[in-house]
Formats: C-alpha cells, sequence, structure tokens
C-alpha cells in the first residue's frame, strides 16, 4: 500500500527520520499520487498534480522523492534534466516540420508515462526555458503527474535579467499546478558521513596517489593492460590512460579543459561504471568552462550513481570552496562529500567480486 506510514519504514531503514518539511513532502507525494488523473481535467484538479520539493543541497529532497518513486507502483519514469534534454533535442531533430514540433515531440516523449520525476530541475538558459515551457503545458494538459526536485524556488529559474520575465508564465504554471515545498532544515545530509574504508581522492599529485590509481584500475579491470587508448565521448576524440570493461582512467586536461558538454559525460557514464580523473590541477578551476565541466561531470556521474576517483594537486573541496563562475558549485561540493563516504554505493561496487571483463552491460 502507497502511504506515508510506507515511505516512513522505507526512509526508517536507511536511518532517516523525516523532518517537517520532509514530511510535508511526503504527504504532499502521497495525496498525488493517491489520485486519478484524466486528460483535460479541470483547472481545480491540478492544484495536486506536481510537487516542486526545492532547498539548499543534502536536505533530502532526492532522498524523499526517489523513495516514493521506488514505492509508486504506476507507470513511470525518472531521470536527471540534462539527460531529458537530450533525449528531447534528438527527437526534434528527426521531427517532420509542423506547426507545434515541440508539442508533438512532448506528446510522443510523454506517451505512457503516468509519472514524471526529474532530479536537479533548473533553467539557466533561454532555449532550455522555452523547451521545458512547452513540454510542462503539454504534460499538465495530458495530466502526467510530475515531481520536481531543485536548488532553486520557481520564482529563481531563469535568473539572468535578460531573460527571466520570458519565463514568467512558466513560472506561474509551476505555483499553480504544482505544491511546492521548500526544504529548508539545517543538516546537510552529505556531510558528516563515514569515510569510505579505500579512500576514493587523492592529493597531492604524486608517486603514492599514482600507485593508488592503478591499484584501483588493476582491482577492478584484473590483468588488462594500463596502457593509452583512443576513445569517443559523444562523437568527439579522447585519449583515456587505460580503460577496461567497468573503469576508464583519463586526465583532467583530456576531460574538462578539453571543449565538451554534458552529452560526453552522460555518454561516458553510460559506457563505464566508473572513472578515474587524474592530474587535476587546480589552477585551471579559476576557468569558469573548465568549473562548469567539472560540475556537470560529478552531477552526471552521481546521478547514475558512478564510482569516481580524484587525483589532484590539492584537495579538491578545499580548492573549490569561495569559487566562482560555475551554476550549482555548492550541490557539487555537497555531492563529493557523499561520494568520499561510505554511504555512496556506486554501481562499480555492484559488481562485487566478479570480474568485469565477464561482465556485459545491461
Amino acid at each position: 500500500m502507497f502511504d506515508e506510514a510506507h515511505i516512513t519504514r522505507a526512509l526508517a531503514a536507511r536511518g532517516i527520520t523525516p523532518d517537517a518539511r520532509q514530511r510535508d513532502a511526503i504527504g504532499a507525494l502521497v495525496a498525488m499520487l493517491g489520485t486519478s488523473r484524466t486528460r483535460h481535467a479541470k483547472s481545480a484538479a491540478f492544484a495536486a498534480q506536481g510537487v516542486y520539493c526545492y532547498g539548499l543541497p543534502g536536505r533530502g529532497k532526492s532522498l524523499v522523492v526517489d523513495t516514493a518513486f521506488e514505492l509508486a507502483t504506476c507507470r513511470k519514469r525518472r531521470l536527471h534534466f540534462h539527460e531529458f534534454l537530450r533525449e528531447m533535442n534528438r527527437r526534434l531533430v528527426s521531427e517532420p516540420r509542423g506547426d507545434d514540433r515541440l508539442g508533438s515531440v512532448s506528446r510522443q516523449w510523454l506517451d505512457g508515462i503516468e509519472l514524471l520525476c526529474f532530479d536537479e530541475f533548473h533553467v539557466h538558459d533561454i532555449a532550455d526555458a522555452f523547451l521545458m515551457g512547452r513540454f510542462l503545458d503539454t504534460a499538465i494538459d495530458q495530466g502526467t503527474r510530475i515531481v520536481l526536485t531543485s536548488n532553486y524556488a520557481p520564482d529563481a529559474l531563469l535568473p539572468d535579467p535578460e531573460f527571466h520575465e520570458r519565463f514568467l508564465p512558466t513560472i506561474a504554471q509551476i505555483k499553480r499546478c504544482f505544491t511546492v515545498i521548500h526544504f529548508d532544515g539545517a543538516r546537510d545530509y552529505r556531510f558528516g558521513g563515514e569515510e569510505a574504508e579505500v579512500p576514493r581522492f587523492f592529493a597531492p599529485l604524486d608517486t603514492t596517489s599514482h600507485d593508488a590509481l592503478r591499484e584501483i584500475f588493476m582491482r577492478h579491470e584484473g590483468n588488462r593492460g594500463v596502457e593509452p587508448v583512443k576513445l569517443s565521448a559523444a562523437g568527439r576524440p579522447l585519449i583515456a590512460r587505460a580503460a577496461g570493461a567497468a573503469l576508464m582512467w583519463a586526465d583532467f586536461e583530456q576531460l574538462c579543459v578539453a571543449s565538451r558538454s554534458h552529452l560526453d559525460y552522460l555518454d561516458l557514464a553510460e559506457q563505464w561504471r566508473g572513472l578515474i580523473l587524474d592530474n587535476l590541477h587546480t589552477a585551471w578551476l579559476a576557468q569558469a568552462h573548465t568549473l562548469q565541466r567539472l560540475v556537470w561531470l560529478i552531477d552526471i556521474f552521481y546521478d547514475r550513481k558512478r564510482a569516481l576517483f580524484i587525483a589532484s594537486d590539492r584537495p579538491l573541496a578545499a580548492a573549490l570552496n569561495g569559487l566562482e563562475g560555475a551554476h550549482d558549485l555548492s550541490r557539487t561540493l555537497s555531492r563529493l562529500a557523499e561520494m568520499q563516504s561510505c554511504a555512496y554505493r556506486s554501481t562499480l561496487e555492484e559488481l562485487g567480486n566478479t570480474s568485469a571483463s565477464d561482465i556485459i552491460e545491461s
């Protein structure tokens, strides 16, 4: 049975006792998912068609939403916002020209989905804003139930003053059709956890760090040789130090200093269960584009629960503190804290003692 007690028990099994705002979100999710939807429902029924959870990183937004999502028995889909944009743009390229190509693609994409969850919803670009506005209009019109988690209040979406006014109708739509809940707890659940038994981040860039990375690669890839290999990420060439069935080892310069986008990191996260990110010279992070690429990489690998091992010239969290030039850097710091802890269980670890060479990616 899907009710508040069911979700609370599932959270308790993870060692979480919901705070006031988390309980509010649980109640809103149960109310929404317990209500049937029909196409072209009257506007009064839209009040609980969606739930919008926002707040600082690590306050349990994704934890509560993912727990409810796992328990929901309807036809459902959960995905990261970058992944959604990639899928929509691919469909738009092949969609025949018409009066409402975006609406047509949105209807195709939504076909068969009763519950849709977007994790880390944000809008920084006017093109994404236009796409998202039309998509949400279509989803609401079709009666799709929607859950959004975000670091931004609805009024703070697309903050660029040059374009913000053009997104106001969509903001109004969210505020009208969604239950909006501010996760304002003082605790960041990702900090303070017990560190992983085997370190995942290393500094400085010395022989000890290099040997540790080599041992990690050999542990997961067995006798596979450590030698340079030419690969591809979203159609762009990439020279890696080594690549096996489950783990890829590459330099930061190749992955984040070179011109790349979130599409590259989505591709890599689909090809491998883990990444060794080597030779990260923190001075490079003063460049806004380089810093933003690192944020994208960490977001995508975290969302896919991929393993991430990093070697840098000085501790990465200390180097990132106080930097400017990238969106959502506070979320990156929060996620890095969890990725170093025992609580973070990656898909690489799911391989257990099975030889990576025997694994066929599902």
